[in-house]
């Protein structure tokens, strides 16, 4: 077999075909830890197949790929305190103040790109009912991809009229839109021709995504022609609260708010110069920044802004990125005077995004009109609950806790009449017998949501966010955090200020970034300009392989031993590469050598293997799963040719300590590379 391995070690040697079935953990077993070094300079490996040396780029451009709105920005390397934000975009909703654009894409009936974002929702919007169910229009796509467990090349996607698309394509639509839009912008403002491989492009992932999602948005972007597979360091992932927090670092007073500094009670402010809404000081931060839209340039401080100079070495934070469709939590340090940041803590979050919300009020017309009328409308009438929706976001983004009024949404005209043809009497009536009092029918013909709704809609979502942060805090890793960032799309709602106020601001300051539903797409942008700058990163896993090792009776479990050539050996023993919750310095490496089982070999295949405990000592342990493979591609022209190759060592290295893993390995008779690649779509 192929994908037999044998460590180059004599006390060890990879097991093929090992079992994967849930048994209870044995008492633990005394082994070395994983080999972790700096890396350090040796004797340079003969270019072979060798992975190209990074150049100097001269344009960073950042994709900001959100569930519910995207954007781009990109700065020239020669001129890194101006980021310029993406044109304006035509088409737009009400309360929206930033430039992004909706995640929405339509394909035609072909499966042909037609368009993207509000040129995309509003071409859906104008299509005849029935000729809209043979069109593919996606929206909030963004969210399958976190929540499919076995997630491969070969996934789907399922459009709003039902037909389904593989989700790699469409997500590689989406971010060739966006590569023609930035390559034209970046050009326009180019004193010189660039040429392709002086741009560097950063896609931003949430922070508690795994690897196979981030290994599928790159494939995406090479699909997209983004970059090519041969010059993979082209294209960096940026983790989204890690962007916002390298991002924060620049900040001045003047852009920031800090609802500390405001008391409330009920949303009005309690301060000395009269009551004031809750939401004033960011409604006018918001309308600043939209006069000062027309020059679409930010400029960013050269070192840490004033908000860092009340920050003392070893002083926490956290921030919170709350998103259309997660929400993720990144702890970091800052370590003066350098001005780098190191993670604390392991990223967390969940699926506790703004979609939430969106979806509650789905579950609330399922309540009243019945589930099953509201599945045929998004059937039958896909582009009317489009609209639907469009009409609730823009509402939804107005909602305020102090409101004393209630909220209209227009109904479509579809939705009046089907409903009516589809159960024989008017919506008014539904609502009368639904007995759901904080809903009512206006005399404008509008649904009206009493504040005591909209309350409803919001508070599971607001409710596991603040949970989520107050047990982070708990951690012992995180006590004494002196401030809590709120950034993202969702950090604009008074709804959520006002949650997170009451709830956490005796323990912390409260900030948030004025322009802050653009704050992770700046931060990309930093990001790509220095990828150094985050120091030290926690492993959300624990990752290693299978391995035999000499079998220690009382110390091993019985059904673990394997008796091969008078000699006996433990089997499925998991030999750690890292920990869950270690600590990891950029440019610390894991080294492991590793022996073709067989003269000839062409391929190394090793099985990865991964736990959210630590606790565990074998791969067939509960908890432990299968999640990836490192293959390794050897050379034919060199078999046979070189002493000593009967036998022969290829040396492994492993990174943890980056946004993504990566593996480079060298054949050690010949000191020449070996083609290596880690695999997490595989499975």
């Amino acid at each position: 077999m192929d994908n037999i391995v044998q460590p180059a070690t004599s006390n060890s040697l990879q097991v093929p075909g090992e079992t994967n079935k849930s048994t209870p953990s044995s008492p633990s077993i005394s082994r070395n830890d994983c080999s972790i070094a700096p890396l350090t300079p040796s004797a340079s490996p003969r270019p072979d197949v060798r992975e190209r040396m990074s150049r100097p780029f001269s344009v960073v451009v950042a994709i900001d790929f959100g569930t519910t709105s995207s954007g781009y920005a990109f700065s020239f390397t020669q001129d890194p305190e101006a980021i310029h934000m993406m044109r304006r975009w035509e088409g737009g909703d009400p309360g929206v103040a930033n430039q992004k654009s909706p995640t929405s894409l339509l394909l035609t009936p072909e499966q042909k790109f037609h368009s993207f974002g509000f040129a995309a929702r509003d071409s859906y919007h104008d299509l005849d009912p029935e000729e809209a169910q043979h069109w593919l229009y996606f929206d909030k796509f963004k969210m399958k991809i976190h929540s499919i467990s076995n997630l491969t090349m070969e996934t789907e996607l399922e459009a709003v009229s039902g037909r389904k698309v593989r989700a790699i394509e469409v997500f590689a639509h989406a971010l060739r839109f966006f590569k023609e839009h930035a390559l034209k912008e970046v050009m326009d403002q180019s004193s010189s021709v660039l040429e392709g491989d002086e741009i560097r492009w950063v896609i931003t992932v949430p922070a508690v995504w795994r690897q196979p999602a981030k290994q599928f948005m790159r494939e995406a972007a090479y699909l997209a022609g983004l970059v090519s597979c041969d010059t993979p360091e082209q294209l960096l992932i940026a983790l989204e609260p890690e962007a916002a927090s390298i991002y924060c670092r620049k900040l001045r007073l003047h852009q920031v708010i800090d609802l500390s500094l405001r008391p409330m009670s009920n949303g009005l402010s309690l301060e000395s110069d009269g009551p004031r809404p809750f939401d004033s000081s960011f409604r006018q931060a918001r309308e600043q920044l939209r006069k000062a839209r027309h020059s679409r340039t930010f400029l960013v401080e050269s070192g840490t802004g004033e908000l860092w100079s009340e920050m003392q070495t070893g002083d926490r934070y956290i921030v919170a990125d709350c998103g259309g469709g997660t929400v993720d939590l990144t702890v970091h340090q800052i370590e003066q005077p350098q001005g780098t940041l190191k993670e604390l803590y392991k990223a967390s979050g969940g699926p506790y995004g703004a979609v939430g919300v969106d979806l509650a009020f789905e579950a609330m017309l399922c309540q009243i009109f019945g589930e099953d009328f509201i599945e045929s409308f998004k059937a039958k009438r896909p582009a009317a609950w489009v609209d639907l929706t469009i009409a609730f976001e823009a509402r939804k983004r107005t909602a305020t806790p102090g409101r004393s009024n209630g909220l209209n949404i227009s109904l479509p005209f579809s939705f009046i009449d089907y409903y009516k043809r589809h159960r024989g009497q008017s919506v008014e009536t539904a609502l009368r017998k639904s007995n759901m009092n904080i809903v009512k029918w206006s005399s404008q013909g509008m649904l009206r949501l009493t504040p005591e709704a909209m309350n409803e809609l919001f508070q599971p979502t607001i409710n596991n966010i603040i949970k989520h942060i107050e047990e982070l805090m708990q951690k012992q890793e995180v006590q004494g955090v002196r401030f809590l960032f709120l950034v993202g799309g969702f950090a604009e709602s008074p709804m959520l200020q006002r949650a997170a106020q009451n709830a956490l601001g005796r323990t912390c300051r409260i900030i948030i970034p004025q322009d802050v539903g653009l704050t992770i797409l700046k931060g990309a942008v930093l990001f790509g300009l220095d990828p150094t700058v985050v120091r030290v990163r926690r492993c959300p896993l624990t990752y290693g392989v299978g391995v035999l090792n000499r079998f220690v009776e009382g110390r091993h479990r019985p059904d673990k031993l394997l008796v091969k050539e008078g000699r006996e050996w433990c089997t499925d023993i998991l030999d750690r590469f890292v920990s869950v919750d270690q600590s990891v310095a950029l440019g610390e490496v894991v080294r492991r050598s590793y022996t073709p089982a067989r003269s000839g070999q062409r391929k190394i295949i090793i099985n990865i293997y991964c736990s959210a405990t630590d606790d565990v000592i074998y791969i067939s342990d509960a908890g432990v799963r299968k999640c990836g493979a490192i293959t390794l591609e050897l050379p034919e022209m060199l078999i046979g040719t070189i002493p000593g190759t009967e036998r022969r060592e290829i040396k492994a290295t492993m990174q943890f300590g980056d946004t993504e893993i990566k593996v480079i390995a060298v054949d050690v008779a010949s000191n020449r590379m070996v083609r290596a690649a880690i695999d997490f779509l595989s499975n």
